[in-house]
């Protein structure tokens, strides 16, 4: 199946009221994995590439295109989307390798400069037609909307998306990035509010960190696309661990990572389903 734009995936989600499955790619078995869960699940789903992943390559290019390749040899509709990208040369990178859609996080900026570098980065990527994500922020705070106690504001959310002009907006309802816990607690009221006051498709970061029941509750009171990483990291992480406390003469990585990569792709099944990514 063609890889196909992150709008396609995410634009009939919304107006379906369903879930995107945005799941976060490290190396080519995570993209492997991911795929072979969606088909498995029968729903589509976004590969993501961040910006730390392309710092642990050294570059974009080769896992770039990895994941191109496994999501245009996919059975089910698949988008790659680069995710927490801080300079612009490298959303032009990813455009240029067939990205459909790029997430470009200026939320260290005030908001000013927030608004003129994203509103850049939208307008050249528009020209390709690709979809771009972005976030607000938080003024001084380096975690962006989604350090501790951030929340978005639904007036100011409203504004920033008109002035940027961006495809989707990540916002602050209660979560945080790379939470190995689910004890975060979504405040579905504000879900609700940015939902009436936003025009465009709203996204959760830090997704990981959520009961599974409040993801669904999420997706049912406003949010479309949902970005999980850490959860499957600690499933892949997992099934390695166990596999080499079982064989501590293993020396294939082959064994062992075949082992991680099934795990992920069982997990990625069964997460689609509850992010409502596949219709009830």
């Amino acid at each position: 199946m063609p890889l196909v734009a992150t709008g396609e995936i995410v634009g009939p989600a919304v107006r379906a009221g369903l879930g995107a499955g945005a799941f976060n790619v490290i190396q080519i078995e995570h993209a492997q994995a991911i795929v072979a869960g969606a088909e498995a699940a029968g729903a589509p789903v976004i590969l993501q590439i961040s910006e730390n992943a392309v710092r642990y390559h050294g570059a974009l290019a080769a896992i770039g295109r990895a994941a191109v390749e496994v999501a245009t040899a996919a059975r089910v509709p698949v988008a790659v989307h680069l995710d927490h990208a801080t300079e612009p040369t490298l959303v032009r990178e990813a455009v240029g390798l067939g990205f459909g859609s790029v997430m470009f996080d200026a939320s260290a900026l005030d908001y000013e400069a927030n608004v003129a570098a994203t509103a850049e980065v939208t307008a050249d990527c528009h020209t390709h037609g690709v979809w771009v994500e972005a976030e607000l922020g938080e003024v001084g705070g380096k975690d962006g909307v989604h350090a501790p106690g951030a929340r978005t504001d639904p007036a100011e959310a409203a504004a920033y998306v008109a002035a940027t002009g961006v495809d989707a907006l990540a916002v602050a309802v209660g979560t945080s990035h790379a939470m190995v816990v689910k004890a975060a607690v979504v405040d579905l009221g504000l879900v609700a509010a940015l939902r009436a006051a936003v025009p465009v498709p709203l996204v959760l970061h830090g997704s990981s960190g959520v009961p599974e029941a409040d993801l669904t509750r999420a997706v049912e009171a406003g949010l479309t696309k949902v970005n999980i990483a850490t959860h499957l990291n600690v499933a892949y992480t997992r099934a390695i661990r166990d596999h080499l406390a079982a064989h501590p003469e293993a020396v294939d990585p082959r064994r062992y990572v075949a082992k991680a990569r099934d795990a992920v792709a069982r997990e990625v099944a069964r997460l689609l389903p509850l992010l409502r990514a596949v219709a009830p």
